[in-house]
């Protein structure tokens, strides 16, 4: 197989990115277009990392004809759509077993395991001040998209520090909670946790820990310390210094908080308000939802960090400016 470096969208083609590493990229409907899964060389097969969207099928038969050797074992880095929603299909096409993290597959079983979700998400989203037609959209989008995740029911469970054929699981929360990555030797196979030219996005979700985006600052923190050789990425470019991208990204959101912060003031404002600042006011409703949960990250950063107050009641969530000398009179 022919070593590359470029994202040529050679889709369902095992291309060798170096020796007993190959990229195997597969398309999606809407976003970047494609994701990228792994396939790791070990001595006794191929390890998969992540396995596409259920919504495409993938002709896992004549990718397996392309690979000099069986899959056994398939490792899925987070529980987002694109990631896991083709691990029943792997499996069964491979025979493999499914390795996922254990708070990874605790959210996933609470989102793509229960038809709940969609409804408990959109009262979610209300709350935060979206409208009642972009509520809607999220109940009707969420359900469709529900249809063709099929991810594996009771994998084998791992945590961070844990080893997967020699790989060290990394746990690198921010885009996902419960994201693993995998390092071994200066290489780090990072799912969305480092993407370039793009960013991860980093959202607040109902349930989720209270502040994904300094779970995020830890997690680039830790890959720049860490300063691979390598990082592959799910969408996107190789990054040939990650712990230079890492730290750009850091920055990158360093100057999204303080765009944030110049949007508030003393008067409550939800993060539903402050996403048109941030993201203008032209997005679809279900783009109008990623844009709302980052700016919530940001917010509740900006609280965390003193910058911000939280205010909230039994029907609103709503943030200010931080108040000198004391609480805002009610």
């Amino acid at each position: 197989m022919e070593a590359a470096k470029s994202i040529e969208h050679a889709f369902a083609t095992p291309v060798e990115l170096e020796p007993g590493i190959l990229r195997l990229t597969l398309p999606l409907p809407t976003g970047p277009k494609h994701v990228h899964c792994y396939l790791l060389r070990g001595a006794d097969g191929w390890t998969l990392v992540d396995t596409g969207l259920g919504l495409m099928e993938t002709p896992w038969p004549e990718i397996l004809e392309q690979v000099d050797g069986p899959v056994v074992r398939i490792f899925v880095t987070h529980m987002h759509p694109d990631h896991v929603g083709g691990a029943e299909a792997a499996a069964e096409a491979t025979g493999a077993p499914v390795i996922q993290g254990r708070l990874d597959y605790a959210q996933c079983e609470q989102v793509w395991g229960s038809d709940r979700w969609p409804e408990q998400i959109a009262a979610w989203f209300t709350r935060q001040g979206a409208t009642p037609a972009i509520a809607d959209e999220l109940i009707e989008s969420g359900h469709v998209f529900a249809d063709f995740v099929r991810f594996a029911w009771n994998p084998t469970l791992v945590e961070p520090g844990d080893e997967v054929d020699g790989w060290r699981v990394l746990w690198v929360p921010g885009h996902a909670d419960g994201h693993l990555a995998l390092e071994r030797d200066g290489v780090l196979v990072a799912g969305d946790s480092l993407l370039a030219p793009i960013t991860p996005a980093i959202g607040l979700y109902p349930e989720s820990r209270p502040d994904p985006l300094g779970d995020y600052f830890d997690t680039l923190e830790a890959i720049a310390a860490l300063s691979p050789r390598v990082s592959y990425g799910g969408h996107g470019a190789t990054i040939e210094a990650p712990a230079d991208r890492a730290r750009a990204i850091a920055a990158h959101h360093d100057e999204r908080l303080d765009r944030t912060a110049a949007f508030l003031t003393h008067e409550p404002r939800t993060g539903f308000d402050v996403s048109y600042d941030l993201f203008g006011r032209e997005l679809p409703p279900i783009q109008r939802r990623f844009a709302i949960a980052e700016t919530l990250s940001h917010l509740e950063r900006l609280v965390a960090v003193g910058r911000a107050e939280r205010r909230e009641d039994d029907r609103t969530v709503a943030y200010t400016a931080p108040f000198s000398g004391g609480r805002p009179p009610v």
